[in-house]
């Protein structure tokens, strides 16, 4: 599995080639607009404010999986300009378990099981340079936690 070899598509519509950004690592993390941990979006803001310009790119997925995303992708858009401005990326709903999840979360079971896989909205993924998933971390854990951004650094640092 290769996050690289993955693409989404936008609020918009338009295409994301993940291609695109190889050599920068990602911070990959499910949303929903209606969850308890929605408010962790504005610390996603902070955190691509402080590490964009050191090449991380944040890569957010709204989804329906747990009843916490009932908005289509034009609500997700208004929602998100409302209430949390964001210059991270913003994809399409996409299921992230399950049968119809995409693409790239039906390659992370496959490869590294069930472990892997969200149990709820806001699990975060480190991705490095590669394209690898090399952390993880649960929806409890906050965008601004030290653990988080130790790993971060980790691997912007990393060539």
């Amino acid at each position: 599995m290769n996050l690289f070899n993955h693409h989404f598509m936008d609020l918009a519509g338009a295409p994301v080639y993940l291609e695109r950004y190889r050599n920068q690592p990602f911070l990959l993390v499910n949303i929903a607009t209606e969850a308890r941990f929605t408010p962790q979006i504005g610390r996603l803001q902070q955190l691509n404010t402080q590490f964009a310009r050191h090449g991380l790119v944040v890569l957010c997925i709204p989804c329906n999986d747990w009843d916490e995303e009932p908005r289509d992708e034009a609500a997700i858009d208004e929602f998100l300009r409302e209430n949390y401005p964001v210059s991270f990326i913003v994809t399409q709903r996409y299921a992230v378990t399950g049968p119809d999840a995409h693409p790239l979360f039906r390659e992370m079971l496959q490869e590294r099981g069930n472990a892997m896989l969200p149990d709820a909205t806001f699990h975060k993924y480190l991705f490095d340079r590669r394209g690898e998933l090399v952390e993880h971390w649960s929806p409890e854990t906050l965008p601004d936690d030290p653990m988080l951004i130790r790993g971060i650094n980790q691997y912007l640092g990393s060539l």
